[in-house]
C-alpha cells in the first residue's frame, strides 16, 4: 500500500499483536484550544489493546499547543474556520481508513471542549457513518444545529460536563445532549461536580462504556 501523506498531524497507538486477518475499531481524538495531541492519549489508557487509536493536531497554533478552529465571540466558532476543520478532520479520518486496517462500521470519536464541540458536530455532518463518540465539556454551536438535519438514530454518545464548568457553561452540554436525543442518538449524559477538566470518575465511565460498545464486535472482524 502506497504510504499518503496525513492532513494533519497525529500520533497513533494500537495493539501491540496486530492479526493480520482482522480490523480494528478506531477512535480519534480531538483536543481542545491550546492544547496539543499528545495531552489527549493518557485519557485513553487502558483502550489501546482494542482500538486504533488516532489522537490528532489541531492545524491552527495557538500557544502553548494548537486549535482546530478560532472563536468569534462566546460559544461563536468563526464558520469558515469551523467548516474546514469538518473538512480537515473528515479527510484525516478518510485517510487512516486508507492506510491502517481499521473498520470503518465501528468509528469512534473522542474531543475534550474543542474536541467535544467537533465530536458532536461530526456525527451530525457525517451522519451513519460514525459508531459512536465522547463528547467531553462541549456544545454543538447554532449554525451546526440549524444547518445538519441528520437522521442519527444509529449513533451512541456519551456526552458529559462539568457542573461547574467556567469555560464553557454545564447548559451548553445539556442542550446538546437534548438535541442528539432530538435526532435519534442513543445518548448516556452524565454529570461531574468538576470544573472544565476530565476527571477520573469521568474517564474511568467513558472508558467502560466504550468497552460496553464493543462487546458485539467480538475483538476484530475478518477483512
Amino acid at each position: 500500500m502506497m504510504k499518503m501523506e496525513a492532513p494533519l498531524v497525529y500520533e497513533l497507538r494500537k495493539p501491540r499483536q496486530i492479526d493480520p486477518n482482522q480490523i480494528y475499531p478506531a477512535l480519534f481524538l480531538m483536543h481542545g484550544m491550546g492544547s496539543n495531541e499528545q495531552n489527549m492519549l493518557p485519557l485513553t489508557e487502558g483502550l489501546e489493546e482494542k482500538f486504533f487509536i488516532f489522537s490528532i493536531r489541531g492545524p491552527i497554533p495557538q500557544p502553548p499547543g494548537f486549535a482546530f478552529f478560532t472563536i468569534e465571540g462566546y460559544g461563536k466558532p468563526h464558520r469558515e474556520v469551523f467548516d474546514e476543520a469538518i473538512g480537515r478532520v473528515t479527510e484525516f479520518i478518510d485517510y487512516a481508513a486508507m492506510q491502517y486496517p481499521i473498520d470503518q462500521e465501528q468509528l469512534y470519536l473522542l474531543g475534550f471542549s474543542q474536541g467535544a464541540i467537533l465530536s458532536m458536530s461530526l456525527s451530525l455532518v457525517l451522519g451513519s457513518r460514525i459508531k459512536g463518540i465522547v463528547a467531553l465539556s462541549g456544545y454543538i454551536p447554532k449554525f451546526v444545529r440549524e444547518k445538519e438535519d441528520t437522521d442519527v438514530s444509529g449513533l451512541a454518545a456519551f456526552v458529559s460536563h462539568g457542573k461547574f464548568d467556567q469555560v464553557l457553561p454545564y447548559d451548553w452540554g445539556l442542550e446538546a445532549q437534548e438535541f442528539l436525543k432530538e435526532k435519534g442518538a442513543s445518548v448516556t449524559f452524565q454529570t461531574y461536580s468538576n470544573l472544565h477538566t476530565v476527571s477520573t470518575q469521568n474517564q474511568k465511565d467513558y472508558t467502560e462504556w466504550l468497552f460496553t460498545q464493543l462487546k458485539s464486535d467480538k475483538g476484530g472482524k475478518e477483512s
